[in-house]
Formats: C-alpha cells, structure tokens, sequence
C-alpha cells in the first residue's frame, strides 16, 4: 500500500510559513532527501493555500535550477484539500478533494504507484496527522528562530500525538533532517 510522507522545512521554533524569509543555506544532504522524494512519490497532496501560490507560479517555469522539480511537479497528479475552492482547473493534473478526507486518502493509498507527498501545506499536514492520515512525517529543521509572528507547524493547543523517531541525519549546514512515524 502506497504511503502519504510530508516533507517540511521548520525552525527550531516551529515555524513551518514563509521558509524562503528564514531558511539561509541550501546543503547537499537537504538537495539529496528532496530529491530522494522525487524518486519515491508520484502523486502530490497539497491544501488551499499552497495550490493557490504555487499554481501561479511552477506552471511558468521552464529552465534554470528549478525546472526539473517544475517539470515533476506539473506532470504529477495533485490532489488539493479545500473546502473553500470550487475549482482546481488552472494547474493542469490537479483534482479538488472537499469532501470525506480520510475516505479520499484512502482511496489514493489503495491505488497503484509510488507514495504520496504532502508538498508544503502545513495546516493539511496538521490535519492529516490529526486524523491518522500521515503515515511518515520528515522535517529539515534549520538552526535558525524564526519568530516574528509566522505561523508554527503546530499550535500551542495541538493534541497531544505521540511519534517514533525513524532516522536523523545532521547535515553539513547545521539542518537536521528527522523522519517520524506516527505510533498507532
């Protein structure tokens, strides 16, 4: 059965918004597990508010450092979780899910291919292992306190949920990438 991973970038204080405005060093080692990434999903996970940034952006990349992520992301199906949009349609492979979520995760797990990536979208992360949807969680935790307001990956008032420490791998930079697995 397919697995749903989320690979997130956060600070030391839990900052997961914005990590364009607080992430200062880009090293192999983070470069080699986004990239392991690529190999291992096929099928993409994203919220509202991540779909809406990214669909007015990866569509028109073309070259440059960033064009083969641009050319899997747009190529790969996506799936995007909102209550609020009516329509997906202006990033091509993209389907609405606004319905029954776990039945739709589900649904994707028992299908064929590789994994299924969250891409960015923290509150849907949030949600998802709130509901026992996530089954691998790996944050690249960068030395580095964000503050200033942004928002944390989760909330002070987050129910208590117990993970697994699978691997962690220090880089040459100082990020820490951890990969967990929620116990059931």
């Amino acid at each position: 059965m397919r697995k749903v991973v989320s690979g997130l970038f956060v600070s030391l204080d839990g900052v997961a918004q914005s990590p364009n405005e607080w992430q200062f060093d880009f090293d192999e080692e983070m470069g080699a597990a986004l990239g392991k990434t690529l190999e291992t999903a096929d099928t993409i996970l994203l919220g509202r508010a991540t779909f809406t940034e990214w669909a007015g952006y990866w569509p028109t990349v073309t070259d440059g450092e960033d064009a083969g992520f641009a050319k899997w992301i747009n190529d790969s199906p996506k799936y995007v979780v909102s209550s609020t949009l009516d329509s997906v349609e202006d990033w091509a492979n993209s389907t609405l899910i606004n319905g029954d979520l776990p039945a739709a995760i589900e649904e994707l797990k028992s299908g064929e291919g590789k994994d299924i990536t969250v891409a960015g979208s923290p509150t849907l992360v949030r949600s998802l292992l709130e509901q026992d949807l996530l089954d691998e969680l790996v944050l690249l935790i960068h030395p580095v306190v964000a503050g200033e307001g942004r928002k944390k990956l989760f909330a002070d008032d987050a129910t208590l949920k117990k993970l697994e420490l699978v691997s962690a791998q220090p880089t040459s930079s100082g990020v820490i990438i951890a990969t967990y697995r929620p116990t059931r």
